[in-house]
């Protein structure tokens, strides 16, 4: 058996790892005799070179100095390259490659030299793409080339001969006609241009956005066959990003975003139909006439707010934003001199999200046609991209890829926006600008001026004072030129007008060393709109969007990403996940997933419903969650609804069993999948049923005015949206049961008010001999090691089993005390967690969620239960009305001392398929 052994030990490539499992730290201890074998220099002693007589032997003492010799030459070369690194294996995360150990062509071109060196000292088995066999599918993909290679031949053969004939006809050379521009599609849903016929297949079902191929090969995308929304949109790159993304948004660098797939409606009429349809769309009056948005009706602000619909209950939609044209001087000064009959039309831009798109916009055209005269509707969603930038040099990014298209000397009217915009790269914060700022210019291709440069940022007092007066005094708020980008015309001239990238590479070469392609007449004039958004957080970052033509975006995107920033590095790029990400740490909650009393964030529900439950059933039966034997105290057993869910089915219709519950979600998840079928025929997509939800959304502003005590016409389903501080350890997670502090059970209210004071108003520590004695007893346990034996270890241990429910440390109740409450009962629960994960930015676990807030506003009507009974808990009995006083004066007494605010934005916030519940406070956003 041990020869066997012996010799199969003797095929392996490497060590037995078995030899080294019996120290503490095998692979520690490898790598240092590793290291010392390396470092040693082997010698031979002198005795060795004596003979039996003690005289020298010479041939004994040269073998030996020259076994020492070679012993210094290995040990020299031995220890040179043994902490070395391959080429390869030097590059950061991002620039690593699978491939990159035995292709040289995966390594950057300053390493590529070394790598190809390395490889034949090592004798790397090498790959070349011309040599290698291919595989069946690259096999099929080859002969089906070389047949479009074969048809393409003979089509431009037909061609040629064709002209010729031609041109023999006619020995006058025609002109070649301008391309037409495409008849205006009024009223009418817009399908996406007819892709390259290489990638045309692909798109059948779905659109890509500009930056499809960048984002294809460094992100996770959608399914192919599984869109969303219509898009293939990159979910989140190939490489850890989590904590990366934090630092460049908050710290250092910038996060960008191809928010191509986001909406756009354009909107052309008189101004008070406009207003007449946006007031038909639920935006307030005073908005729409009042002076405090004079600005932004005039085109220098943009607007977001909340649009519903007009008939029947009047459910909200979306959130919008709005942009207007900004009004030409001169056109506006002859309308108020009443010299022309005509009433001038106004333009404006309405951005809404995918998701709830076919809904407005069968609602805009309905509103829109009962304007006089009607409101001119416009599909946009393929002529305008838009990228989206956020973090600390989101501003010096835009800067450099923006240049400013030179203005026309002899213009009548100075448009300040351009003069600004230069300006603005110092700027670290987008907060800081003007609420909603809106900037609208022409600019270069970013093409001319790549590879980008790092630009010197002034730091000098003088810069800093000017940008100050600059942000201050804010020119063009004054004079600010009709953005080209709401002209259809101006948006297909620079699409047309794009040059290949073989010409632009021409032209570069034509240029001195050094030096950038000289502007030339034929340039195109790319019409960018820029708006600046503010952070509800204070302090936080502030968010960039950029509009640009559909077919500009994928150059001025190269320019960003590889935009060496002052700072270092590049600006990293985000999928739909980095994008809740950072929503989340700002507090902001992400339309649909966190919005679940809107019909499409009701279809995100629904949709990741049926997520979450393949893959509970994918489990095992012994690893996953076993819902019906949770136990929530108080001989409560069961979860609350279905467990994977939010189920708003069950908080509004108790009655209602989990088997009915999941058997009509089921079938609204075959709703849904028929409905989104039915957006790839637009037509019909119109007149899509709209799926039932169990709730409706309430806005900001609706829901405080509801929790005020005057009101009293509250929507029994009416959700709005919070978001949760947790005020003790703990990360909730996505479903989460959210409970209101019990106004029932009013011992346990007691409870919950008495943990809520411990964390919120510590007592003062006194040190006395006790806390001495603890703190002594703990210094000396952490200096002894866990694997020696001690009296006092001893000594703790049989503490902590004879009295488990003693604390050995001041402070709080923890989950798993004997004294810590349990969670309310099914009676308290009042919503769910949309979005729970670890806030990098706070440095502990937040959640977002929605809270149904008529149960809210009844639970705050109770009050602390002066004249109340109180009601004991399951295997409780307060029998003596001395102790329902005694509770009460408890109840009193801890909301008096946390305040009446404070106590009624109180909730418990419990994990699904978890006994244990955690205080939080709820803000509405």
């Amino acid at each position: 058996m041990s020869s066997q052994y012996a010799v199969a030990k003797a095929g392996q490539k490497r060590k037995d790892p078995l030899s080294l499992s019996s120290t503490p730290n095998a692979k520690n201890s490898a790598k240092r005799v590793k290291t010392s074998r390396a470092r040693n220099i082997l010698a031979q002693a002198s005795d060795k070179a004596l003979n039996q007589n003690g005289e020298l032997d010479v041939s004994a003492f040269v073998k030996a100095r020259e076994f020492e010799i070679r012993a210094m030459e290995t040990s020299i070369t031995s220890s040179k390259t043994f902490l070395s690194k391959r080429a390869f294996q030097q590059l950061p995360n991002e620039l690593r490659r699978r491939t990159a150990s035995h292709n040289v062509k995966k390594v950057p071109k300053k390493l590529r030299i070394r790598a190809m060196r390395e490889m034949k000292e090592d004798n790397t088995p090498t790959v070349t793409s011309r040599r290698r066999k291919p595989t069946p599918r690259l096999r099929l993909r080859l002969e089906t080339a070389k047949k479009l290679q074969k048809l393409n031949a003979r089509a431009k053969k037909r061609r040629e001969t064709k002209g010729q004939n031609a041109a023999a006809g006619d020995p006058v050379k025609m002109p070649t006609p301008a391309p037409s521009t495409p008849r205006l599609k009024k009223n009418a849903l817009a399908s996406p241009d007819k892709s390259v016929s290489k990638f045309r297949k692909r798109q059948k079902h779905k659109a890509w956005l500009p930056t499809h191929l960048f984002h294809a090969k460094r992100a996770h995308m959608t399914e192919p066959k599984h869109p969303l929304w219509r898009f293939a949109i990159p979910l989140s790159p190939t490489e850890k990003s989590f904590r990366k993304t934090h630092r460049a948004e908050a710290l250092r660098g910038c996060v960008a975003w191809d928010m191509s797939y986001i909406s756009t409606i354009g909107l052309e009429g008189v101004e008070a139909s406009v207003l007449g349809l946006m007031r038909g769309l639920g935006v307030a009056e005073d908005e729409l006439s009042g002076s405090r948005m004079v600005k932004w009706r005039r085109g220098t602000r943009s607007w977001q707010g909340w649009v519903r619909e007009r008939d029947n209950e009047k459910h909200w939609i979306a959130k919008v934003g709005i942009v207007w044209c900004t009004e030409d001087e001169s056109s506006a000064a002859v309308e108020e001199s009443g010299s022309t009959g005509k009433k001038r039309k106004r333009r404006c831009l309405m951005r809404v999200h995918p998701s709830a798109f076919l809904q407005l916009w069968k609602e805009i055209l309905k509103v829109g046609k009962m304007q006089r005269p009607p409101v001119m509707v416009e599909d946009l969603r393929f002529e305008i991209g838009s990228i989206e930038l956020t973090g600390p040099a989101s501003t010096e990014s835009l800067v450099v890829a923006l240049e400013a298209f030179p203005q026309v000397p002899d213009a009548k009217t100075r448009d300040y926006s351009s003069m600004v915009w230069s300006s603005l790269g110092s700027v670290t914060n987008s907060s800081v600008l003007p609420s909603n700022a809106v900037l609208g210019f022409n600019v270069t291709d970013p093409r001319l001026h790549y590879p980008p440069r790092t630009i010197d940022l002034p730091t000098s007092d003088t810069a800093n004072e000017q940008l100050l007066q600059t942000l201050a005094e804010w020119l063009p708020d004054k004079s600010q030129n009709p953005p080209s980008i709401f002209d259809r015309t101006a948006r297909l001239t620079a699409s047309r007008l794009l040059s290949s990238q073989k010409a632009i590479n021409r032209r570069k070469g034509d240029a001195r060393p050094g030096e950038y392609p000289a502007p030339a007449a034929t340039d195109p004039q790319i019409p960018v709109l820029l708006t600046a958004t503010r952070s509800p957080i204070s302090g936080a970052q502030g968010s960039w969007t950029l509009l640009m033509p559909w077919k500009c975006v994928l150059p001025v995107w190269y320019h960003i990403m590889y935009y060496p920033l002052s700072t270092g590095g590049n600006p990293r790029f985000g999928g739909l996940q980095e994008l809740r990400q950072v929503a989340f740490e700002q507090g902001i909650p992400w339309f649909p997933g966190d919005f679940p009393g809107v019909q499409a964030g009701w279809e995100w529900e629904l949709a990741e419903r049926a997520k979450r439950k393949i893959e509970w059933e994918k489990s095992p039966k012994g690893k996953r969650t076993s819902w019906e034997s949770l136990d929530l105290g108080k001989g409560r057993k069961g979860e609350i609804g279905i467990g994977w869910a939010c189920d708003w089915e069950h908080l509004f219709n108790p009655a209602s069993t989990s088997q009915a519950t999941t058997k009509d979600s089921s079938t609204n998840n075959e709703e849904v999948q028929k409905f989104t079928d039915t957006e790839d025929k637009p037509s019909e997509a119109i007149d899509a049923p709209i799926l039932p939800r169990p709730c409706h959304h309430l806005p900001l502003s609706n829901s405080l005015a509801f929790l005020s005590p005057s009101d009293q016409g509250i929507n029994t389903q009416s959700v709005t949206t919070v978001h949760l501080h947790l005020l003790s350890r703990g990360v909730p997670t996505t479903c989460a049961r959210i409970y209101c502090v019990s106004a029932i059970d009013l011992h346990l209210r007691s409870q919950w008010l008495a943990l809520a004071s411990s964390i919120l108003h510590p007592p003062k520590k006194h040190l006395g001999s006790n806390t001495a004695n603890s703190t002594n007893r703990r210094k000396v346990l952490a200096s002894i090691p866990r694997n020696e034996s001690h009296p006092l270890r001893t000594q703790q241990t049989a503490l902590s089993l004879l009295h488990p429910a003693e604390r050995t440390s001041d402070g709080p109740l923890q989950p798993g005390d004997a004294a810590y409450p349990c969670v309310p009962d099914a009676e308290d629960l009042i919503g769910f967690v949309t979005t729970g994960n670890y806030d990098l930015g706070q440095g502990k676990g937040s959640a977002v969620g929605s809270i149904a807030i008529a149960k809210v506003a009844t639970t705050q009507s109770k009050g602390s239960g002066r004249g109340k009974t109180v009601t004991p808990g399951v295997g409780e009995s307060l029998t003596t009305d001395g102790e329902s006083e005694r509770v009460r004066g408890e109840i009193e007494e801890f909301e008096r001392k946390l305040g009446r605010k404070t106590v009624q934005r109180l909730c418990v916030v419990r994990n699904a398929g978890e006994s244990v519940g955690r205080l939080a406070r709820w803000e509405i956003v």
